[in-house]
């Protein structure tokens, strides 16, 4: 008979969930074109879920509270979808034309600081810095949802069918565990947690990408449409994704009006971001999402090279998922630790595991 894990020395467990970890992500990234509907229909569902139960509880039918959320929601997908397409499209067709000027303006700077006495090889420069590369990444990142967007039909069907199980959810979780309350509590801190997140986020990012939106178009820079989008869009990406958001526009802004109008634009994205993201933000989501700061960039990197543009969109909601997975267990809550921003240690006592403990 084979030994049992716990009999397992310390190094042969490593060992063993370090090798299904590896399995597990290598085959998550492989499913990725499968799995990224799926993700955007649970979060979908998390976000839609309490508005379904609200409906509900004043008398509302189920069928038709699910049928009036589904419709609203399916509306504005459709028409991001379409904003995204469009513009993208129109964009990348532009994109050879932008980025052989911006590479002219960039031999122009070369020019300049050579003549006052700061040459810089051409060829290096254009190694290490194409400014094209912000233009082509935007456009790559909104094609990717755009692509996800496009199974519109599975993923709101799906939506409908997690909609109707959820009233039915705590039920099967008091029969399923025996430490029902406790599962219970659990399920539901998650669902509340993930959902007060994705819904402050999506209000955030919706004013987000307006004001961008709006302040680009005053400035006449071409893709106005495109750039509230991509920001509303990557304000959801924690700590980079503004700055990415901003980029694109400001290099657009330069080719088009000059240096003094990019300024203004990068002024703009600085106010608003700063407004967003240092006081309507906090003001309303808490001061902190029970992650460490160095987690929350890390996981960023993390989900997009496994799933891609969807991935860091929801980088976050993965890893609160994965956080509260393993304080669930007694041998992995210190991961969970580890993982969080140390605030809720303040009251907490320390625990200390000696080696009589471990023997």
């Amino acid at each position: 008979m084979a030994p049992k894990l716990t009999q397992w020395s310390a190094s042969s467990r490593i060992l063993l969930v370090t090798s299904a970890f590896v399995i597990v992500v290598a085959g998550m990234k492989a499913a990725a074109p499968i799995l990224n509907p799926f993700l955007m229909s649970f979060f979908i569902a998390i976000l839609c879920a309490p508005v379904v139960n609200r409906l509900v509880a004043v008398r509302v039918p189920l069928g038709l509270a699910i049928f009036f959320v589904i419709a609203s929601t399916l509306s504005f997908s459709l028409l991001l979808g379409s904003l995204i397409s469009n513009s993208v499209q129109n964009f990348s067709e532009q994109l050879p034309e932008y980025r052989s000027r911006l590479m002219e303006e960039s031999a122009n700077v070369l020019g300049w600081l050579d003549r006052i006495g700061l040459p810089a090889p051409q060829d290096s420069f254009t190694q290490l810095f194409d400014p094209g590369i912000a233009m082509q990444l935007a456009a790559n990142t909104l094609t990717g949802i755009g692509s996800v967007l496009a199974n519109t039909f599975l993923i709101f069907l799906t939506v409908v069918f997690m909609l109707m199980e959820s009233h039915i959810f705590p039920k099967k979780i008091r029969y399923a565990f025996k430490d029902a309350e406790a599962s219970l509590g659990r399920f539901q801190l998650f669902m509340w947690s993930v959902n007060q997140y994705l819904a402050l986020k999506t209000l955030i990012s919706l004013g987000t990408g307006f004001f961008i939106g709006f302040f680009v178009w005053l400035f006449d820079v071409d893709y106005a449409v495109l750039w509230g989008v991509l920001a509303f869009m990557l304000n959801y990406v924690p700590n980079i994704g503004s700055v990415l958001a901003g980029i694109p526009a400001v290099l657009l802004a330069f080719l088009q009006h000059g240096t003094l109008t990019a300024l203004i634009i990068m002024s703009g994205y600085a106010c608003v971001n700063l407004v967003m993201g240092n006081i309507i933000e906090p003001r309303f989501m808490g001061k902190g999402l029970g992650l460490s700061t160095l987690v929350v960039f890390l996981s960023l990197i993390f989900w997009g090279w496994v799933l891609g543009p969807v991935g860091m969109l929801l980088s976050i909601p993965l890893t609160m998922i994965v956080k509260m997975a393993l304080e669930t267990n007694k041998e992995t809550a210190w991961i969970s630790v580890i993982l969080g921003s140390g605030a809720e240690l303040d009251n907490r006592p320390s625990v200390i595991i000696t080696t009589e403990e471990n023997k």
